[in-house]
């Protein structure tokens, strides 16, 4: 992400250790943020979304009493476990931040009513679809973009802690099933770090000489090749959050494996489908927009609810302006 936009952190707390737990990210940040925040003396402080990180800034931010501006701020399930942290996460923040920047309407609405004051939420877009105007690229390709040319690509992403396990195998097996079934269809998974995701993907999808034909499973993607691998692809299967908004400004239906979303506006909007961890209710889902080729135009002409592209600018306006300008 960093190098993609030429960005030079000033600090690296270097925080990231093998197999660590949400205890070890939590008061590792913690401790490495407050010296950073005490030297520098900000004015505001940005966090984004909803991982531990996030809601560790904050924390950290409250305790020195550094004001804090939460981008996508208001997304919701009201199920603290799921996504798990995520929810906490960001219902956390939420209580802290004293500038709130909500991608949707809906958003906003969730913030009022939590009874945050209305004058310190503005409705922005979410950034990550600001993004697409430099990363985007009509002759973008690569080993794995040719390798599947000519069949419909499949891009998954799987990697929630509340999946762990069965839920996850269940996913995989339902997928397995669906490209056993579709000679003119491959997938590409850029596979997770944490070493019980890719037990499970070797455990299904087999391992070395062994794995299924029709899935790559490759490290990894940084933000250019994701978002061009997402431009290419057919449709995306993902328990991610963010993907949920970025792959519909594709016009790529996405189906999201996962029981709850925090994202019902793209659900309304016909952009994506809920389909759960169960393994025939995602073969079903996924064989339908294969086959259904009306219902798969439906979801890919449906209009992106989280944004045009400018809510970097509007939360720069607000910032410096203390209102949106652009």
């Amino acid at each position: 992400m960093l190098d993609v936009f030429n960005v030079v952190p000033d600090y690296n707390l270097a925080i990231m250790k093998t197999s660590q737990t949400l205890f070890d990210i939590t008061t590792n940040i913690l401790n490495s943020i407050r010296d950073v925040l005490a030297g520098v003396k900000p004015d505001v402080v940005l966090v984004h979304g909803d991982t531990s990180t996030t809601f560790a800034t904050a924390l950290a931010c409250f305790y020195l009493q550094i004001p804090v501006g939460h981008v996508e701020a208001g997304i919701r399930t009201y199920n603290i476990y799921s996504p798990y942290p995520e929810e906490f996460n960001r219902e956390a923040v939420s209580i802290i931040s004293q500038y709130n920047f909500a991608p949707t309407q809906l958003s906003h609405d969730n913030l009022v009513k939590e009874v945050r004051d209305p004058k310190k939420i503005w409705i922005t877009g979410n950034t990550a679809i600001d993004a697409f105007k430099t990363t985007v690229r009509e002759d973008y390709t690569d080993e794995n973009i040719e390798w599947a040319k000519g069949k419909g690509l499949i891009t998954i992403t799987a990697h929630r802690r509340e999946n762990l396990g069965d839920p996850m195998r269940h996913m995989f097996r339902a997928i397995k099933r669906v490209l056993g079934e579709h000679d003119d269809v491959v997938a590409i998974y850029p596979i997770h770090m944490n070493p019980a995701v890719r037990s499970i993907a070797d455990e299904v999808f087999g391992e070395g000489k062994m794995r299924d034909p029709r899935i790559r499973i490759i490290e990894p993607l940084d933000v250019l090749d994701f978002h061009n691998y997402m431009h290419h692809s057919y449709l995306i299967l993902t328990d991610s959050g963010g993907i949920q908004e970025e792959a519909p400004s594709l016009g790529k239906p996405v189906l999201v494996m996962r029981d709850t979303t925090e994202r019902p506006e793209g659900i309304k909007a016909g952009t994506l489908k809920l389909v759960g961890t169960n393994e025939e209710t995602i073969y079903k889902e996924f064989t339908r927009l294969l086959d259904d080729k009306a219902k798969y135009n439906e979801m890919s002409h449906a209009a992106n609810p989280y944004g045009d592209g400018y809510a970097s600018e509007r939360i720069a306006d607000v910032l410096k302006f203390g209102e949106i300008r652009h």
